[in-house]
């Protein structure tokens, strides 16, 4: 198994492990950007539970998800196994109330 191959294993049993995930950079008390502080607050915002991931911790995980989503930024947000988007995106479907009713069905309503 190559490095890359076990980022990919590492990656999908988050994804697949955790309701809600988020690969972020940073934490979400300590968010390394703006898009990722933004993802953050939009969840908090909606007192969803999610697992983080910080992908300055790990390379292989950076570029990795990448691959995984075949999505070329960070932050990355999946619910119930699925890829959602980045930043813009999860703005753009909470505005909209999208991201709110994701969540609900897919049995990670808030808190």
């Amino acid at each position: 198994m190559t490095m890359t191959d076990d980022a990919q294993a590492r990656i999908d049993a988050v994804v697949k492990n955790n309701a809600v995930v988020l690969f972020m950079k940073g934490t979400p008390l300590f968010p390394q950007c703006g898009f990722s502080s933004r993802a953050v607050a939009i969840l908090e915002r909606l007192g969803v539970d999610f697992e983080s991931v910080d992908v300055l911790q790990d390379q292989a995980v950076r570029q990795g998800i990448k691959a995984y989503s075949d999505w070329p930024t960070i932050p990355q947000l999946y619910v119930g196994g699925e890829f959602v988007g980045g930043s813009d995106i999860m703005m753009e479907m909470y505005e909209a109330g999208e991201l709110a009713e994701l969540f609900q069905n897919a049995g990670a309503a808030a808190k």
